[in-house]
């Protein structure tokens, strides 16, 4: 049983409700204009508080950064990718959270009161809500206080399954077995009828105004690590859908602890700290291990200090990775989100901070990141797909012409390892002493492979034709920035060796997302990152019942399923390890992903941020930081296992 659980029986002491906050009336007069113009340049109506200054009238703390790949928006029943992923859960609430500074990842409450009630099988699981927390401000509410309630949650989890919404992560709530939710889409797709909010689903109920319950089929000892996901699973207000019809990707708006009050799509977002945000304590909510000298540090010196304790965040879009690096040289962000591999040695030569880096009080915090690099196959495609004996041969000779370890070293710089398997660093099924194909190199093999099974040159030109005499043509997307075209090199090259053409079909990385959901594609190269501890995640990308949500090769087996279907509802122990090894051994067999491999983060701060510290796969940290008024922070120390010379993932999509 997770830790995490509380089992029926134990009722926790009933929290005292707190004050409602109290919200400036707001005329209808008053807000008509604001609201005409945001929507009519996409943004969010800005707070009440100037932007020029702190909640004090002091100089507002910023932080600044740039993203690597822009956003796709803001409505998380809508998002996948990582990078808008980044922005949602600092807007939006799950029911639960990790404490930011525990290792191993610790969950714990969030919106909710206590830990949720679970029946002796895992099949009810109550929640209660704590009273007296409130939506931001949005002209939607007509000017009044808005308290969230269980049924948001209902809500919020209903609109995953609206056929109108086309969630990519339906599929990762149908999974769950909701009692009577997947049968209602089902029958709402099937009359070719709107979906009814109000129509009473018995897995997913509000009981009171403060008490949500799910039930689900089968025994499922993890489901609340779904509901943890704040970045998907936060609260929504159904007024603020309805206010603004097809502009939910533009106006989010949360209980979280930011608003966003300037959006340029793919340029810049500017979020502020929500003035309605309720109390929160840096102290009352981390509980670093004793052993974590930097992370008790850390609670000594933020204690008492109210959530959020910055102002703003400013994060533009910067695609290539010279200007990132150099706008953050220069002084125009005070922190880089992922130093580009290109420059790791500029800034971390030897694994350490280089010196004029570090005589200017920077920080450097380097992570082995919960994530997998891949390949992956359309299994639907004409050329790459199929499952007869011919298909996996070439799938397979493919996997074992790609040198990874050049990729590796002439890329990225060495900022990373070889992957052996579909499961990420730091989850539930991955296994550092697991070795596969999967990791092989082999040029030789691939080409016995392909001989084998009559890709050969049949007329003459030099290159491999189909067993049937087709000209054999592979076709690969790809995004047009420098860094993507070393790597596509390495691997044009070495499918030339073994005889293969390869072609680069270049769009920007929100367009080839969509064609590749769509299943419009041959091949894509991208990565994806952990979103909680347990390695089914991975799984769904192999899982039929998540094609056209995770499972982006579209892969098909029944035997496959039947593992998935054990791994869901066996509790953690060798049984369910040994499910997770079968599970690497087909995958390795059949390719329909080449798992390339993990990588090293490394991210830089300035002096003057106070307590980073990366997550193993959770993505709101913005809370969790200050900013020195003067701009500098002799006496900040690194978190243990992320400082300048020490090494310390539904799944979301990344380059």
């Amino acid at each position: 049983m997770p830790s995490w659980v509380r089992q029926r029986g134990q009722r926790p002491q009933r929290p005292q409700r707190p004050q409602p906050l109290r919200a400036l009336a707001t005329s209808a007069a008053s807000i008509a204009l604001p609201l005409l113009t945001a929507l009519a340049i996409g943004l969010a109506a800005p707070p009440a508080r100037a932007q020029g200054t702190g909640p004090d009238g002091s100089p507002p703390k910023v932080l600044r950064f740039a993203l690597r790949v822009a956003e796709t928006g803001f409505d998380p029943a809508r998002v996948s990718d990582l990078y808008s992923r980044m922005i949602t859960p600092h807007i939006f609430e799950g029911l639960y959270t990790y404490d930011q500074l525990a290792r191993p990842a610790r969950m714990k409450p969030l919106t909710a009161a206590a830990l949720p009630e679970v029946s002796d099988d895992y099949r009810t699981w109550t929640v209660r809500l704590r009273p007296g927390i409130f939506f931001a401000d949005d002209p939607a509410f007509q000017g009044r206080p808005r308290e969230l309630v269980a049924q948001d949650y209902v809500y919020a989890i209903k609109r995953f399954a609206d056929p109108a919404v086309v969630s990519p992560s339906w599929s990762e709530i149908e999974e769950l077995g909701l009692l009577g939710l997947a049968e209602y889409r089902t029958e709402v797709r099937k009359r070719g009828v709107p979906f009814d909010y109000d129509h009473p689903i018995e897995g997913l109920r509000a009981l009171d105004r403060y008490t949500l319950q799910f039930r689900v089929k089968e025994t499922r000892p993890r489901l609340m690590e779904t509901f943890a996901q704040s970045d998907l699973y936060g609260a929504v207000a159904r007024e603020v859908i309805d206010a603004y019809p097809g502009q939910s990707a533009a106006h989010p708006v949360g209980t979280g602890p930011f608003v966003l009050t300037q959006w340029r799509r793919s340029s810049r977002m500017v979020l502020e700290r929500n003035p309605q945000y309720r109390p929160r304590f840096y102290d009352q909510e981390v509980q670093p291990a004793p052993e974590d000298a930097d992370g008790q540090a850390l609670v000594a010196r933020l204690k008492g200090r109210r959530l959020p304790m910055i102002d703003r965040v400013e994060i533009s879009v910067i695609e290539e990775t010279q200007p990132r690096w150099l706008s953050f040289l220069n002084g125009e962000f005070n922190f880089i989100e992922r130093v580009p591999e290109d420059f790791i040695t500029q800034a971390m030569p030897n694994g350490k901070l280089a010196p004029n880096l570090a005589k200017q009080g920077m920080k450097a915090y380097r992570v082995t990141a919960t994530d997998v690099m891949f390949t992956v196959f359309n299994m639907e495609d004409p050329v790459v797909g199929g499952y007869t004996p011919d298909k996996v041969a070439l799938r397979r000779a493919i996997g074992l012409a790609l040198d990874v370890n050049r990729e590796l070293s002439v890329a990225r710089r060495g900022q990373g390892y070889v992957a052996q398997s579909l499961y990420m660093p730091n989850t539930t099924g991955f296994d550092p002493a697991f070795k596969s194909e999967n990791g092989d190199f082999d040029p030789a093999r691939a080409k016995a492979l392909l001989d084998l099974y009559g890709y050969v040159d049949k007329d003459g030109d030099g290159w491999r034709d189909q067993p049937d005499g087709r000209p054999l043509v592979l076709e690969s997307l790809t995004t047009p920035e420098a860094f993507q075209r070393q790597i596509d090199e390495i691997y044009q090259k070495n499918l030339a060796a073994i005889g293969l053409r390869i072609n680069f079909k270049t769009g920007k990385w929100p367009e080839n997302l969509k064609a590749m959901r769509a299943g419009r594609f041959s091949i894509w190269s991208l990565a994806t990152s952990g979103s909680k501890p347990d390695g089914q995640d991975s799984l769904g990308r192999l899982y039929s019942g998540q094609i056209n949500g995770q499972n982006y090769a579209r892969f098909t087996l029944p035997a496959l399923d039947k593992l998935y279907q054990q791994v869901s509802h066996l509790p953690d122990g060798p049984e369910r390890a040994a499910v997770f090894l079968e599970t690497k051994r087909i995958s390795a067999a059949y390719m329909p992903y080449k798992y390339r491999l993990h990588r090293y983060i490394t991210d830089i701060a300035r002096p003057e941020i106070i307590g980073y510290r990366r997550s193993p796969f959770w993505l709101n940290w913005w809370e969790y930081v200050d900013i020195a008024a003067d701009g500098a922070s002799p006496s900040a120390t690194p978190p243990a296992g992320a400082s300048p010379a020490s090494v310390a993932s539904s799944s979301a999509l990344s380059r």
